[in-house]
């Protein structure tokens, strides 16, 4: 087990970083190697974080951490912002469809050179299902481990009573669909603990809880393979306004439901378009001063050259 002391460090360090990107927008990439030291005459393993943030701005990033050396032990946590339930779908989707296109092309590869270790991969997807599970048909598992994290927690209890309601079947949904634990938090420090467990699970193969909370009205907690379509329900819409949709798929049936409540930001409005060179984050102070000097003899060019074009005369 991780020493109570590191998870104080790193927790410590978690709310240090929360406190000074409050007024930001959270965007960044990074690695994070974080030591879990197990019990003295254990052995001693560690376990890589690599942090990608941002929303879906930085998307062709995630084959940076996720290649060939690390595909057999690579677990994914997808935090969703639950406070904002309008970008959560188009959000979910597109980090969970690039993702799964990236490891199911690295599987293929890897089966071109050991046929062995990806049909290992294709059978170990389904581990957390039981063989006699009802809807082992129905789902279609995350090639790799998979956790959902609905974070701000805090913010979301106080939302209608049917609008939480629809966000909680739909990712209990999701969830299920992929395989995949369902979890949300906030800064409590219960809910803080369980997700403490839940990375000791992925990270160290320590078994995982057995506890399940499935009530709309308190934090979700569903380990992988305990949910079912039969105690998740059919999505929360009319018979009648169902039949208007068309779906082919269960999941685009829910998706459709979805964002019938909460409709996404328009492409305009929602596509990031923010300049790395001018965000802090990134800020270098002599790179910065040599690029507002460029900015600024680009600006005089631009004067210069619109002055000489409008000195010609041009014949008739």
């Amino acid at each position: 087990m991780p020493s109570d002391t590191l998870w104080e460090i790193a927790k410590a360090e978690v709310e240090k970083k929360e406190i000074s990107e409050n007024g930001g927008d959270g965007i960044e990439v990074c690695e994070k190697s974080v030591f879990f030291i197990g019990s003295k005459n254990g052995p001693k393993d560690i376990a890589h974080f690599w942090e990608l943030g941002g929303g879906t701005s930085l998307l062709d990033l995630i084959s940076i951490p996720i290649t060939n050396e690390t595909l057999r032990t690579f677990s994914l946590v997808l935090v969703l912002d639950l406070s904002k339930p309008n970008d959560l779908w188009p959000t979910m989707e597109s980090l969970l469809q690039v993702t799964k296109t990236h490891v199911d092309k690295l599987i293929v590869k890897l089966g071109k050179t050991n046929a062995k270790a990806a049909s290992e991969m294709r059978q170990k997807k389904w581990s957390n299902m039981q063989k006699d599970h009802p809807d082992r048909e129905l789902i279609d598992p995350f090639p790799i481990p998979l956790v959902i994290i609905g974070s701000k927690y805090d913010i979301f209890q106080d939302f209608d009573s049917e609008k939480r309601k629809i966000i909680c079947k739909t990712l209990r949904f999701v969830s299920h669909y992929y395989g995949a634990s369902l979890m949300f938090a906030s800064k409590s420090e219960a809910l803080l603990l369980k997700i403490r467990g839940v990375i000791n699970q992925l990270a160290f193969g320590i078994d995982k809880s057995k506890s399940i909370s499935v009530d709309q009205n308190k934090p979700l907690f569903i380990s992988a393979g305990l949910d079912s379509l039969s105690q998740i329900g059919s999505p929360p819409l009319s018979e009648n306004d169902i039949g208007k949709l068309h779906a082919q798929t269960p999941m685009e049936l829910w998706k459709k439901v979805y964002e019938k409540v909460f409709p996404p930001k328009s492409a305009s409005t929602s596509k990031e378009t923010r300049d790395p060179a001018r965000d802090p984050q990134y800020a270098e102070s002599e790179v910065d001063e040599m690029r507002a000097q460029k900015d600024q003899e680009l600006e005089q060019y631009k004067k210069n050259s619109s002055k000489s074009w409008k000195q010609i005369e041009f014949d008739s």
